[in-house]
């Protein structure tokens, strides 16, 4: 990467710079390592083929002067050769159809030409340590020495930690400025701006994995500034101040002309809410026909069990019951239900200041 020289795309910036063969610049080195985070989301593969891809590229582009017509096609032999070494079989995808749907701009062949390309200069060499090794390590070491980290985690278990802090790593692989940095330096910076934010005593804990890795401390220092600069650009996945309130409607029961109660919201009323749900009380020459709906008591029965019923004299209701069921024969507890006027297609009508004539009495069912 250090013979990098400034940006050109293609024969054109060529031309304008009167150089023949103008090297890939830093910024064309992010965008395209962007797209192939983008290809490993779309291909469902494992962050561990992204950081791989990455490690190739960057160890290609350091032995190799390539031009930038040739980045697309670099990238994508990378990514492939990667997936071939990380993923397994049934979730590596075919190559037709990863030049097809990646839309590099290579054919087939071209890529098959290029990793040919790539391993020769990289001596076949393809199982090599990335950062996101290094994070593993670091934080497993951080967990089994700091186990108080695990009842400080922010509401999420260790393989959810570990999963954000992964998130993290493939965000800065994409910054051409953290390259100077070694892999493992690199993740133990972003594990120290983590645990910082955990327990007070991360310094020490950084500190013996500093010693442990045999890293610089000023290096490091120079490291989470960068990264903490770069990781501020990272867009959260959620709002971590986010607060959602449940606010249930409040239910009004009125009644209706078919015997059966129905609960309207009364939380917004609308310019026509005052009589559009106001009850409907009948009037003594509508009392018959709300009477004769003799099996209306069951559905009420029914309706009602399944909603919350907050406006309601329930002792008027319930006292009718007990002397239903246990005055049935006395002639006064039915005389007393009359009085009460308890119906099923009626509601409070002292609160609703209307008047209703009783229902006829309940006959015994006979039993054939």
């Amino acid at each position: 990467m250090g013979r990098m020289l400034t940006r050109g795309d293609g024969d054109t910036r060529t031309a304008l710079h009167g150089e023949e063969d103008v090297g890939i610049s830093p910024a064309q080195r992010d965008e395209v390592i962007r797209w192939l985070a983008k290809l490993k989301c779309q291909f469902h593969l494992y962050p561990e083929t992204l950081a791989l891809a990455v490690n190739l590229l960057d160890r290609f582009l350091a032995a190799v002067k390539a031009r930038p017509k040739y980045l697309n096609c670099i990238a994508i032999s990378c990514f492939f050769l990667a997936t071939k070494t990380i993923e397994e079989d049934e979730r590596i995808p075919a190559l037709k159809v990863l030049a097809r749907d990646s839309f590099c701009g290579c054919s087939p062949a071209e890529i098959c030409r290029m990793e040919k390309i790539i391993l020769d200069k990289l001596n076949w060499d393809l199982h090599t340590a990335t950062p996101l090794d290094f994070l593993y390590i670091f934080h497993a070491v951080a967990l089994s020495t700091r186990p108080q980290l695990l009842t400080t985690l922010p509401k999420m278990n260790p393989s959810q930690h570990v999963a954000l802090l992964t998130k993290q790593l493939l965000h800065c692989l994409a910054c051409y400025q953290l390259l100077q940095f070694k892999g493992s330096m690199l993740a133990l910076a972003i594990v120290s701006l983590e645990v910082e934010k955990l327990i007070p005593d991360w310094l020490a804990l950084i500190i013996e994995l500093l010693q442990k890795a045999q890293m610089d401390s000023s290096q490091l220092i120079h490291c989470r500034e960068l990264t903490a600069r770069h990781l501020s650009t990272l867009q959260p996945s959620r709002l971590s101040n986010s607060v959602y309130v449940y606010s249930p409607l409040k239910h009004n029961l009125v009644s209706c002309h078919m015997g059966t109660f129905h609960s309207h919201p009364s939380s917004v009323p609308g310019p026509d809410s005052k009589d559009r749900f106001k009850p409907e009380v009948p009037t003594e020459g509508g009392a018959p026909a709300l009477c004769r709906r003799r099996a209306a008591p069951s559905r009420c029965k029914q309706a009602t069990a399944k909603r919350k019923v907050e406006e309601m004299e329930v002792d008027d209701f319930y006292d009718g019951i007990k002397r239903l069921y246990n005055e049935e024969n006395a002639p006064e507890g039915v005389a007393a239900l009359e009085g009460k006027a308890i119906s099923a297609c009626s509601t409070d009508v002292s609160r609703q200041g209307g008047s209703i004539s009783a229902c006829p009495p309940l006959q015994p069912v006979s039993v054939m």
